[in-house]
């Protein structure tokens, strides 16, 4: 007896929206590897350099027109422009019924923010952030050890987060284009992590200078902070490292674990370090690609018409304590 066709599963239908370096070598392929997902349009305000990127995609249509993008077919949009883009790109696709993955941070200002979300809201589709390191199988080892609280009570979360970033033509170094410099880069990483795994933030402060690198946005910052549980983080980042320890390390009553070879790495080992009162120390190693976990999961959310974990709000939370950052820097 033949056995019934069974139906084709349904794909999810991507556009991307600024065609970066990063688009290009590092989500492009990695959607490619979700077998739900289908690019069908890219979009560059620079038509050559968009027909330039369908050659190597498996895209069939690029525009310079981002009305005619948004029109082109597309169910989803992945927002991988400059930061000062972000604003009129995601109220455009939203209005035109896409669901939205934005590239951190969400914008420039959160009062940009703001709006977004609401409109978002207001018109029906899901917003997320790619907040890439909460889909690390560490991280989320973390997070369920610390509301399990099997080493306590949490107490302090530190983490460093230092590249190196040469001036030139990168939009990172503009103030106009980019919001900020090593805090909207880096920083608005590890101000989701901590809000991930340590909760609501209610008290920030800290310092920005510009050690090496003179240009109009800051080389490095120091963070710190209070949570509204109690416990304390702080952490590093800059653009002016050329060889770094990037590690989180999280203090708890019973113990600590650390996280090490994973901030700033896309393709290496990460090792997780547990040590609870009373026993062995434990140590862990796994390779990951988080993008994929991440992408894979936005994707079968937008196709189930889910809000996927990380939400537009949250975007918007981490737009509001980079500026109170940004006020209380000291020189």
């Amino acid at each position: 007896m033949l056995k019934p066709k069974l139906p084709k599963r349904k794909k999810l239908n991507w556009g991307i929206a600024g065609l970066g370096n990063f688009a290009e070598h590092t989500f492009l392929p990695t959607l490619n590897l979700v077998t739900r997902a289908k690019l069908v349009s890219v979009y560059s305000r620079d038509i050559n350099r968009a027909k330039n990127f369908l050659q190597n995609s498996p895209a069939q249509k690029c525009f310079d027109n981002y009305q005619d993008f948004l029109n082109s077919g597309i169910e989803a949009v992945y927002i991988s422009s400059s930061n000062a883009d972000h604003y009129e790109q995601v109220i455009a696709a939203a209005k035109a019924g896409k669901h939205i993955l934005c590239e951190k941070p969400l914008s420039v200002t959160s009062e940009q923010a703001r709006e977004m979300v609401e409109v978002c809201r207001a018109n029906k589709v899901h917003l997320t952030v790619d907040y890439v390191y909460r889909y690390h199988p560490f991280v989320q080892k973390v997070k369920e050890m610390t509301e399990k609280q099997l080493l306590g009570k949490f107490l302090y979360i530190n983490a460093n987060f230092n590249a190196h970033l040469v001036p030139g033509n990168n939009f990172r170094y503009s103030k106009e284009k980019a919001g900020g410099g090593a805090i909207r880069d880096l920083g608005t990483h590890l101000i989701d992590l901590f809000r991930y795994l340590g909760g609501e933030i209610s008290e920030i402060s800290g310092y920005t200078d510009n050690l090496v690198y003179k240009t109009e946005v800051e080389d490095f910052a120091l963070a710190t902070m209070k949570f509204r549980n109690g416990a304390y983080g702080n952490f590093t980042v800059s653009y002016n490292s050329k060889k770094a320890f990037n590690e989180v390390q999280i203090l708890f009553h019973n113990g600590s674990v650390k996280l090490e070879n994973m901030i700033g790495k896309r393709f290496e080992s990460a090792k997780l370090r547990i040590l609870i009162d009373g026993e062995r120390p434990k140590v862990f190693r796994k390779r990951a690609n988080r993008l994929y976990r991440l992408i894979r999961e936005v994707n079968n959310d937008f196709l189930n018409n889910r809000q996927p974990a990380i939400t537009g709000e949250d975007g918007l939370i981490n737009m509001e304590l980079m500026e109170k950052l940004e006020n209380k820097w000291t020189k």
